[in-house]
């Protein structure tokens, strides 16, 4: 199936404003882009590109004083095929994990493991290992959490959402994510977009959604705990240890965020 995905960002600046944005498809899904997702600014302005050190494709420029507006418009072939299910998959010895899944086991800036590690082992200590203990993490913040964007905050780490039970896609995965690091299984934070594709039309607004990814059985698998079952078309953009790293924009000066649209939609073709 073919997938259209875009977003428009409007900020308003009071002056000329730095900003490092991380907006591009994922370099894993270029050669799905039928359409390239090519940064649209206006006004106009040069930008530079780099990748980070997770890999991920990042722009820099200068926001200009006044209304400035970001966009894009892509189309990204997709297999249609759900998040694969493989049940078998096995936990590692941490002994045994390759190297650079070893970051991933650690805290980070929204995932406070040595918060979290006695509550994670008396949840899920007795359990089994594994996928089926990622999944048994999935259920536990599926339906320990209340989503609604009304209780979205951008400083609520993953100790404050299972304090809390409330959030949004970002806090389901950011408290699943630590468990599971708390359990020994590597789990990496991932940023996208991910439309209504069969399952029936959210009534809110579309934004850009959240997930993770864990290492078992020698390869990276997704889980989502915030929908908790397997889904269609998701379009990786980026993946770090949480949000902090993988932030959409990150601006350095006053601004405000005026507009914003996301679109993720299926298209004939």
């Amino acid at each position: 199936m073919h997938i259209r995905v875009g977003y428009e960002l409007v900020y308003d600046c009071p002056q000329p404003t730095p900003m490092i944005l991380t907006l591009h498809v994922h370099y894993s899904r270029v050669s799905d882009l039928v359409v390239p997702d090519h940064l649209v600014t206006n006004p106009s302005v040069p930008f530079t590109a780099y990748r980070d050190g997770f890999g991920n494709w990042c722009s820099r420029i200068v926001a200009p004083k006044g209304q400035f507006r970001l966009s894009t418009d892509a189309v990204v072939n997709d297999t249609g095929a759900p998040d694969v299910i493989v049940p078998t998959a096995i936990q590692h010895a941490v002994q045994d994990l390759p190297e650079e899944t070893l970051v991933f086991l650690l805290g980070s800036r929204y995932c406070e493991t040595d918060r979290l590690s006695q509550t994670a082992w008396d949840l899920f200590g007795k359990g089994p290992t594994g996928w089926g203990r990622v999944q048994a993490i999935c259920d536990f913040v599926h339906h320990h959490i209340t989503f609604g964007y009304e209780h979205a905050r951008a400083t609520r780490t993953a100790w404050e959402v299972f304090a809390e039970r409330k959030g949004v896609c970002r806090d389901y995965a950011h408290l699943a994510v630590a468990f599971c690091r708390c359990m020994n299984i590597p789990a990496r934070y991932c940023t996208g977009y991910l439309g209504d594709i069969g399952v029936p039309p959210a009534a809110s607004p579309m934004d850009f959604s959240a997930w993770f990814d864990v290492f078992l059985g020698g390869q990276w698998h997704t889980f989502d705990a915030r929908n908790n079952v397997p889904r269609i078309g998701r379009v990786l953009i980026a993946r770090g240890r949480d949000a902090a790293d993988v932030a959409l924009s990150s601006t350095f000066g006053p601004n405000t965020l005026t507009g914003f649209r996301v679109w993720t939609d299926e298209v004939d073709g």
